[in-house]
């Protein structure tokens, strides 16, 4: 039944709600006044322990002594009073753990962190990294910082009033309470080595395959759901903590959904099949690992992750498995591995066998992710003898597939089970004139284009090229940027930074080995490639490598090639040198390339961000640095 109530009634309720509203005015005044009261030393800096009166005098400051620009960043990128409150918790939280804002790089110290500062070159590419609702929790508690971004806020952001102010005050605070799987002040933040974002593996584990980023996409479409109250409520469409709770693992989850979905798509093509299936190199290591190794795979339960054609699980087949579990996503890989596995008489009959021979009918294609793998068959935990994958990328840990046979060991594979491959290693040199197009366009049918061929060495220094390049164009030596243990490693190892340092290649005089020749070359860049080893570990008759090296057999994967945004002159020790000149130039040529290098899962779902950091060594231990350069593979 209900309820009466009469005009009087409503004009009661009009001079109440007055009332209220006159109480919240007053309430922001007030508060707004205890804030300039104690505003002497309240703003304290981002990167060390200075404080200042003002939010303007600390952004002059940051500015001016850590190559922080607020204002610049604000301007450059469009920030509303969400990017800006986002961005300051995540430059915040990004120092607490020695971690350069820009470029991602982990410092051993704050004091160290100090010195790295530097300009940021791009930053809408970068932006992503702090666009998540994650950083609407502030990182620092009663950080006055976050509530006032200097003295022209007003006239920058829609919130002029002081009711909406408090309006927004009210709902950043309600966000604050949120619990979002993992706290933003713990030991889980940001794992993903240095940069993109925040991974919440706890949360998300069961939307991929490995540990997740909140992407730039997710973030944004959070943000307008909460912050399209101007007119109604910031909170109107999502009215309790538990729908909070859920509302970002679902639009993350739909994201990598429509990511994998691309993925495993793109694998629906034959043409990359062939490609994969006439990579002579490809096939051979895993022929001879396989096929040449019967007490591994006799009578063995084996598990293909990521199966395309069958190829993998036909060679096991043949080796005498007693079952191959043959995992496929894309639904229509897993119809034609399906047809392909039935006939060639290898297809697992649904029925009982006589038992009188040897069952060569052992391939089973289960179209799945292998997260999902139990909801689709009867499958126990760790009864798995050999897991077989062919996940490589390219630069390796392109594509992300790695956290997918990670997941497949822990959940099937038994204890001292075996992992085909079970180890990989990333390589780096540096490479010259010739690993460029720079040659080509300098002679055009006798017409020099080497303006061309110019501005594509200015664009290469932006983006990562995969493409091969010749072993006679490395200019240095090889050197280890990262070895993996599959059998031991942690999806967390994914993301790395590796320091070396690369040494001038050159040829011996005569042969005489001990006489270099003290000539100068320009370093252009470096190139990254992979190999994968089939160890004795588990091959015990017959290990097998597989090397995407530029001195071996050209893969389908190629090399990896990250170009400098200038060549650096190196040359032996044994050259003059003007010491009043540069380290890296044809006055005084470096002696020694020294690389800081990170690699770590982008928050793209299956892209990987690399940042480069260079700098040239001379004979005498001094160094020249270079600015970070940022490549996305994607």
């Amino acid at each position: 039944m209900a309820e009466k109530y009469t005009d009087n009634d409503e004009t009661h309720r009009l001079e109440d709600f007055e009332e209220d509203d006159d109480e919240e005015l007053q309430d922001w005044d007030d508060w707004k006044a205890e804030a300039e009261e104690g505003s002497e030393e309240a703003f304290l800096c981002l990167f060390c322990d200075s404080s200042y009166g003002s939010s303007d005098a600390l952004f002059d400051h940051c500015t001016s002594n850590h190559h922080f620009d607020f204002r610049l960043v604000r301007e450059s990128l469009g920030l509303d009073f969400y990017g800006c409150f986002k961005l300051i918790n995540y430059v915040r939280s990004q120092v607490a753990q020695n971690i350069c804002w820009s470029c991602g790089l982990t410092c051993q110290s704050n004091k160290d962190l100090q010195r790295h500062l530097h300009e940021t070159e791009s930053l809408k590419y970068i932006q992503s990294r702090w666009d998540s609702d994650v950083y609407l929790k502030p990182f620092m508690q009663d950080d006055s910082l976050l509530y006032s971004f200097g003295d022209d806020d007003e006239a920058q952001d829609d919130y002029t009033t002081a009711a909406e102010k408090e309006e927004l005050m009210d709902d950043l605070r309600k966000f604050e309470e949120i619990n979002i799987g993992s706290d933003i002040h713990g030991e889980q933040f940001a794992v993903n080595c240095n940069s993109s974002g925040w991974s919440t593996s706890k949360d998300f584990a069961a939307a991929s395959n490995d540990h997740l980023n909140i992407g730039s996409s997710s973030g944004k479409s959070t943000v307008n759901e909460m912050s399209s109250s101007k007119h109604s409520g910031s909170f109107d469409r999502v009215t309790n903590d538990k729908q909070l709770r859920t509302y970002i693992p679902k639009v993350v989850a739909k994201d990598i959904k429509i990511v994998n979905e691309d993925y495993f798509g793109s694998y629906s093509s034959f043409g990359i099949h062939r490609e994969m299936l006439s990579d002579k190199v490809r096939m051979d290591a895993y022929g001879k690992a396989i096929l040449k190794n019967p007490s591994l795979l006799k009578s063995a339960v084996v598990m293909d992750v990521g199966c395309g054609t069958g190829i993998l699980s036909f060679f096991a087949a043949r080796a005498g498995a007693s079952r191959v579990i043959s995992v496929e996503a894309s639904e229509k890989m897993a119809a034609v591995a399906t047809q392909l596995a039935k006939d060639n008489g290898l297809l697992r009959s649904k029925g009982p066998t006589d038992g009188t021979s040897p069952c060569t009918e052992v391939v089973e294609i289960v179209q799945s992710m292998v997260e999902e793998l139990d909801k689709r068959i009867d499958i126990q935990p760790h009864s798995v003898d050999v897991l077989i994958s062919e996940w490589m990328g390219y630069c390796l840990l392109y594509e992300s597939m790695l956290g997918s046979v990670l997941f497949a060991r822990d959940q099937w594979l038994k204890p001292g089970g075996a992992i085909l491959p079970d180890t990989a290693t990333i390589f780096v040199a540096g490479f010259g004139k010739g690993g460029t197009s720079l040659p080509f366009w300098e002679n055009v049918y006798g017409f020099n284009m080497s303006s061309v061929g110019k501005e594509l060495v200015e664009d290469a220094a932006r983006i990562p090229i995969v493409d091969v390049v010749d072993d006679h164009d490395l200019v240095t030596s090889a050197a280890v940027l990262q070895t993996f243990d599959l059998v031991t490693m942690t999806p967390d190892e994914m993301d790395f930074t590796a320091t070396v340092e690369l040494e001038p290649k050159f040829c011996s005089v005569a042969g005489n080995s001990n006489d270099l020749v003290s000539k100068t070359t320009q370093c252009y860049g470096v190139v990254l490639w992979f190999d994968t080893g089939f160890t004795t570990r588990f091959c015990k008759e017959m290990p097998a490598n597989l090397s995407t090296s530029p001195a071996t057999p050209k893969t389908h994967w190629s090399q990896t090639i990250l170009t400098f945004r200038e060549p650096i002159v190196i040359a032996s020790e044994k050259f003059s040198r003007d010491r009043s000149t540069a380290i890296g130039t044809d006055a005084y040529p470096a002696t020694r390339i020294h690389l800081r290098i990170s690699i770590v899962r982008a928050s793209q779902h299956r892209s990987i961000d690399i940042s480069l950091e260079t700098a040239g060594v001379g004979p005498d231990g001094r160094k020249r640095s270079w600015p970070v350069q940022l490549f996305n593979l994607r």
